[in-house]
């Protein structure tokens, strides 16, 4: 019991190593390089600022991949390796965009979860990061979308919160399921139709029994031993095995997986 506990909670640790992490130089880590300086410096402006205002600590980073692992996990992760937030709050939040792999996610600390919600997280990737990466314009997404989350942590929370309610879940498209269907559906039955045709088919043995019995006058016994039947078994499956912001840094705070995460 105790090496099974030891196991589990040292797991996120040896996840947690085995991942490399740049390093936290200012509120604008930009390791993939997709920000001009006018960009980056507006954005740490604007993200100082609001630090100013409300200790809301808010860090963008884009990054040159995901190391094989998911953006939630290594946002989780990033944002406990570089402690954004207050300790005694947990009011962080990252912007991540890994351009390589068309990934974007807002991460929210502990503290603000309640206010910058999933479904606002959503909402501002959809709405506006997302369509802007699409025409390959980084920086407009990514200042689009920090002036949103700076809008719902200076007050319009719930207008936020409305208009998320409002948007519609993704749903199915099941279109293109159902035109699949009927097209393997016509594939098997020319195929059943073209085999049943071939000389020596089933359909043309089926015929020569009967005109062999027609001829002779014979009629097959048939028998009910199944012993020898072609009969199946099924298979079983086993499973085998940066910005002039020097001197910022993280306050302390903690995340707990709350957010939500996009593509493009």
């Amino acid at each position: 019991m105790v090496a099974q506990e030891i196991g589990a909670n040292s797991f996120p640790i040896l996840s947690a190593f085995a991942l490399d992490f740049p390093t936290l130089t200012g509120r604008v880590v930009d390791e993939a390089n997709i920000l001009d300086a006018a960009a980056r410096a507006a954005l740490t402006d604007k993200l100082a600022a609001l630090e100013a205002k409300t200790t809301d600590q808010v860090v963008v980073a884009t990054l040159k991949s995901l190391q094989g692992t998911s953006i939630e996990d290594y946002g989780y992760q990033l944002g406990r390796r570089w402690q954004i937030g207050q300790k005694d709050k947990n009011n962080g939040v990252l912007l991540i965009v890994v351009p390589s792999e068309r990934k974007v996610r807002i991460d929210v600390g502990y503290g603000l979860e309640g206010t910058l919600t999933d479904a606002i997280s959503r909402l501002i990737i959809a709405n506006s990061i997302t369509p802007r990466f699409r025409a390959n314009d980084y920086a407009g997404g990514i200042t689009r979308g920090v002036d949103d989350i700076i809008s719902v942590l200076t007050g319009d929370a719930e207008e936020w919160k409305r208009r998320a309610a409002k948007r519609p879940e993704a749903t199915t498209n099941w279109v293109p399921i159902v035109v699949l269907v009927l097209v393997l559906g016509t594939f098997v039955l020319v195929f059943i139709m073209i085999v049943g045709s071939m000389p020596g088919g089933p359909t043309d043995r089926r015929r020569a029994r009967q005109r062999s019995v027609w001829s002779t006058g014979y009629s097959p016994t048939w028998s009910s031993d199944t012993s020898s039947g072609g009969g199946f078994s099924g298979g079983g499956f086993s499973s085998g095995g940066s910005s002039g912001d020097s001197g910022f840094s993280g306050g302390g705070g903690s995340f707990g997986g709350g957010g939500a995460s996009g593509s493009w």
